[in-house]
């Protein structure tokens, strides 16, 4: 390129770093700062939101920061309309009571909302302006795959939750429901649709939702209620994609320890499913109640064979059960006893009294059938320490807020 003869060396210069290192220029990145005044009309908009919740002190947030900008840049381009994807972000340390409202707990956090509403998992990926533009690519493709054949039904893959609508027209209050439930489970179920003639036989009374369950011999369940409510369709379909019993891997650890929340964990071989039918059936029998104070998991016994070697167990001993704390484990004794009728449901209530944790420090609480137990003394050692915690944020990835309030 030939610069005109009047141009300066300083400008030379300038001119030969903007080339070189093809610098934006400022104001080019449409992030979205988030506040209490915008917050809610921004992302109520917002087909898809991706929020980054930082705070200027955390050197992990200012590393994000240009590459959180760029990705944006790319997004803006691929997606023109401002309605369909939208970069945004939240000062922490300004904005204290959105931290507070979305249970931020270490920095940079970036969640993803739908319409308004804020998905269950959060970007947890590379941090880099690919991986995150990927990202937002993936959370734009269609969810529900339109089927042209009933026969396509009958070769549903059934090692996966389906759930199949039917519809006289895919320009419907119905149908708009149905696709907005499948964008916030589209991780958790297969969604398939069928319009017009290929779905007539199906729609003998309107409109029509099915859910196929894993198995082939589990028979289908139709959704009874209004399609045009979208609270009691997300309501319904959640409880079937999401399972009350769910796999923990290396992929999702993160995810579900950062819920705070213990663990009752069965550890199982693969090709055991008859101990998982049998875990999964007495957790909805005896442990329903419990649901939102422990979660309930399966484990791999040769993915995680450190977590059974911690408490003594190799996969030999499989079907194991055991508790994770957080703090410490603790094992269920016999897994044939977890059918006596409100076994499994004590040694979860035992956790919560702080009971497992006192009787293996102590020895058995004395009771009116061991006269003089409390003189025995410490008969037990302490149990082994938590397995799963290592398995929460990092702080080489993370700013912790707990570290930060010891500082």
């Amino acid at each position: 390129m030939k610069l005109p003869p009047i141009v300066s060396s300083l400008e030379v210069g300038f001119f030969t770093i903007l080339l070189v290192t093809g610098l934006s220029t400022p104001g080019q990145a449409e992030i979205t700062s988030l506040d209490t005044g915008n917050i809610e009309d921004i992302l109520n908009n917002a087909g898809v939101a991706l929020v980054n919740f930082y705070a200027d002190w955390c050197r992990f947030s200012q590393m994000l920061q240009p590459i959180f900008e760029e990705a944006s840049n790319i997004a803006r381009e691929e997606f023109p309309d401002v309605t369909q994807v939208v970069f945004a972000r939240v000062d922490c340390d300004q904005h204290s009571d959105i931290a507070q409202r979305y249970r931020i707990s270490k920095y940079p956090t970036l969640k993803l909302f739908r319409n308004g509403m804020m998905m269950k998992r959060e970007y947890r990926g590379q941090r880099s302006v690919t991986a995150i533009a990927d990202f937002i690519r993936q959370q734009k493709v269609d969810p529900i795959k339109e089927i042209h054949s009933l026969e396509e039904v009958n070769i549903a893959d059934r090692d996966r939750r389906n759930i199949i609508g039917y519809f006289d027209q895919k320009d419907s209050e119905n149908y708009h429901t149905f696709e907005k439930v499948a964008n916030i489970l589209r991780d958790d179920c297969v969604f398939l649709a069928a319009f017009g003639d290929v779905s007539q036989t199906e729609r003998f009374s309107g409109d029509n939702v099915i859910y196929k369950p894993m198995g082939e011999t589990v028979p289908d369940m139709v959704y009874l209620g209004s399609l045009t409510n979208f609270d009691l369709t997300y309501a319904w379909a959640q409880d079937k994609c999401v399972p009350l019993v769910r796999e923990i891997t290396f992929e999702n650890g993160e995810e579900l320890t950062e819920e705070g929340i213990p663990f009752l964990i069965l550890f199982h071989v693969k090709e055991d499913t008859e101990s998982l039918e049998k875990f999964q059936h007495e957790v909805a029998r005896q442990l329903i109640s419990e649901k939102g104070s422990i979660n309930f998991l399966h484990a791999d016994c040769e993915k995680f064979r450190h977590p059974l070697l911690h408490i003594q167990k190799t996969p030999a001993d499989c079907p194991v059960i055991a508790i994770d704390s957080f703090r410490h484990m603790y094992v269920y004794p016999e897994f044939r006893d977890i059918e006596i009728p409100g076994k499994l449901r004590q040694f979860v209530l035992d956790l919560h009294s702080g009971k497992l944790h006192r009787e293996f420090h102590h020895g058995p609480d004395p009771t009116d059938s061991t006269p003089g137990q409390e003189e025995i003394g410490e008969v037990a050692s302490n149990p082994p320490e938590s397995s799963f915690q290592k398995l929460a944020p990092s702080e080489t990835r993370y700013t912790l807020l707990r570290d930060r309030d010891e500082l």
